[in-house]
């Protein structure tokens, strides 16, 4: 096994934001995906924009753009990054929604915890909106699906 150590601890156990600075900065993307599982009878309700909350997806999707943008708010350790580009798709399947982000930028680090964030908040908005009608909503498969780094 691979001797592999956490960036984000000293050999104290301390936390430590990485040290950046001397990265070459470079086109960085990723992109995430996740999924909500929903009764059929909420599915019909958000396709026919019944929830009276109002429109599901759109709020949803708003939600995980604005959430990509804070994430260095949410997660104490992540760089504020001057993203170029945030995209958040949902498609509905005979079991939910899936949730789809691509973050970009042209930093000295990468978007992956940026496009998971936009994936994540975007679900919970469409759990948050549905919570009335449906119990036994579930959210999973939250996970990054791919990453580039490319040199400028």
């Amino acid at each position: 096994m691979e001797n592999k150590k956490f960036s984000h601890t000293t050999h104290e156990g301390d936390i430590n934001m990485v040290d950046v600075t001397d990265k070459e900065v470079s086109l960085r993307t990723a992109e995430a995906t996740g999924h909500i599982s929903l009764k059929s009878q909420t599915l019909e309700l958000i396709r026919d924009n019944r929830n009276k909350k109002g429109s599901v997806l759109t709020t949803a999707q708003i939600a995980g753009i604005m959430a990509a943008k804070r994430c260095h708010e949410l997660i104490p350790l992540c760089h504020p990054l001057n993203l170029t580009k945030i995209d958040v798709k949902l498609s509905e399947d005979n079991f939910g929604i899936t949730a789809f982000s691509m973050v970009k930028c042209s930093e000295r680090t990468g978007v992956e915890m940026e496009a998971l964030t936009a994936v994540s908040v975007a679900l919970l908005t469409i759990y948050d909106m549905c919570k009335a009608v449906d119990k036994e909503m579930s959210i999973e498969n939250v996970k990054l699906v791919r990453k580039t780094k490319q040199t400028i």
